[in-house]
């Protein structure tokens, strides 16, 4: 891996212009998905897990954003 992409990685990343909003349309989005999954299916791993994984989605989501 090459240090550029280290740093680019492992930088702190002010938000520009423009983000923000993004950053708050897909948390909206995820949670308006966490509610009908939450809803629609049985407390178990497997929505636990459901969960989790669009928890990370979102995550790497932001990050993509973050580091354009």
């Amino acid at each position: 891996m090459e240090q550029t992409e280290i740093d680019r990685r492992f930088t702190y990343h002010a938000p520009k212009a423009g983000q923000p909003e993004i950053y708050n349309r897909l948390r909206n989005e995820a949670k308006a998905l966490c509610e009908t999954i939450n809803e629609l299916t049985p407390a178990s791993r497997e929505q636990a897990l459901a969960i989790t994984a669009l928890e990370e989605c979102i995550m790497w989501a932001n990050a993509s954003v973050a580091r354009a």
